[in-house]
C-alpha cells in the first residue's frame, strides 16, 4: 500500500540523512534516492511520497546538504513540474513550488525573468463570432444582466488578456487606443456593478468535491477561467475574478513606467499616455477597495508589494 510504502521510504531517507551528517556516505545521497525514487513511480504515489521531502525541508535548506544538493533538488521538482500538468494537478504543482520558494532565496537566477521574456503562447480563446445582442427576456433579472454584459464589452473584456500576454504592443498607438478603449469599458463596467451583496455571503464557499473512480473525494482546481459569454455576467459577481483583472492591469501599468532592462529606446510612453496610466491605476485601486471582502486590506496590500 502507498502509507507503507511511505514509511518505508522515509526511514531509507532518514537513514541516508543519518549517514551522511556521519560522514559514512556522501552528503548528496538522501536527494539522489529521493530522485530515483519519484523517476521510477506514477504520479498519484508521487504526490503521496512528496511528503518526505516537505518533511525534511530543514534538512535540505541546512549546510552542508543545501551546497551539495541544491542543484539536485532543484533538478528533482523540475522534472516533476514537467511531468504534471498544471490545470489538473495544479495542488501538487503548488506543493512543489512552495518547497522551492522555502529553499531558494528570491535572488535565485533560475527562478528569475532576467531577459524580460513574456509567455506569448498563453493565448486565451473566446468567441469572436457571438451575437451582438442579447435575447430578451421577460425576466427582471435577465435584463439587467443584459445591461451589465453585452457581446461588446464581452469581446473588449477578453482582449485585454491579449495585451497582458504581450504588453509590448501597448507602444504602439494603434493597439494602444484600442487597449485604452477596452480597458476603459471594463472599469466602467465594474464601476456600475457593485458587489455589496458578496459580503453577506460566506467568505469561503463549499466547493463541491468529485468521486474519483478510486471512491476518494478530490477537489477539482483550474489555472485558466472559462470564456463563455454566457458565463461572464455570473464571473462579475465573483470578487476573486474581480481581483484577477485588476491586479494584471496593475501589473502591465507597473511595466509600461517602470525602468526595464531590456526595454528598446522606443518603448517608452508619451505624456498623455502615462497621465492616462496614472489616473487608470488610482481608479484600479479604488474599485480593490470597494471589491468584498476586506477590499481596504487587500487594496493596501496590493500597494505595498
Amino acid at each position: 500500500t502507498v502509507d507503507k510504502d511511505w514509511l518505508v521510504c522515509d526511514r531509507l531517507v532518514h537513514s541516508a540523512i543519518d549517514c551522511s551528517k556521519n560522514g559514512t556516505t556522501s552528503v548528496a545521497l538522501p536527494i539522489t534516492l529521493m530522485s530515483d525514487m519519484f523517476d521510477c513511480i506514477t504520479l498519484d504515489v508521487c504526490e503521496e511520497l512528496f511528503h518526505i521531502v516537505e518533511k525534511h525541508v530543514a534538512t535540505w535548506a541546512s549546510e552542508p546538504f543545501f551546497t551539495a544538493g541544491k542543484n539536485l533538488l532543484l533538478r528533482m521538482c523540475n522534472d516533476l513540474l514537467r511531468r504534471l500538468s498544471t490545470s489538473q494537478n495544479t495542488v501538487f504543482c503548488g506543493r512543489i513550488q512552495l518547497i522551492l520558494t522555502r529553499l531558494f532565496p528570491l535572488s535565485e537566477k533560475s527562478g528569475l525573468n532576467l531577459m524580460s521574456q513574456f509567455n506569448v503562447e498563453n493565448v486565451t480563446k473566446f468567441d469572436y463570432k457571438g451575437s451582438s445582442s442579447k435575447e430578451k427576456s421577460n425576466s427582471k433579472k435577465e435584463v439587467t444582466d443584459s445591461e451589465v454584459v453585452d457581446y461588446v464589452l464581452y469581446t473588449k473584456f477578453w482582449s485585454l488578456q491579449d495585451f497582458f500576454r504581450s504588453p509590448t504592443q501597448c507602444y504602439h498607438d494603434l493597439n494602444w487606443k484600442k487597449f485604452v478603449d477596452n480597458a476603459s469599458a471594463v472599469l466602467a463596467a465594474f464601476s456600475s456593478h457593485k458587489l455589496e451583496h458578496v459580503s453577506k455571503k460566506r467568505k469561503h464557499s463549499e466547493h463541491k468535491s468529485v468521486v474519483t473512480s478510486d471512491g476518494a473525494d478530490q477537489q477539482r482546481y483550474f489555472a485558466k477561467f472559462l470564456t463563455s459569454e454566457k458565463l461572464l455576467n455570473l464571473q462579475l459577481n465573483d470578487s476573486n475574478f474581480r481581483r484577477t483583472i485588476l491586479v494584471q492591469l496593475l501589473i502591465l501599468f507597473q511595466y509600461l513606467t517602470g525602468e526595464v532592462k531590456f526595454k528598446s529606446a522606443s518603448q517608452k510612453l508619451k505624456e498623455k499616455q502615462s497621465s492616462f496610466v496614472k489616473d487608470t491605476t488610482s481608479k484600479v485601486y479604488e474599485l480593490l477597495k470597494e471589491t468584498p471582502p476586506d477590499g481596504e486590506k487587500f487594496a493596501k496590500y496590493v500597494e505595498v508589494n
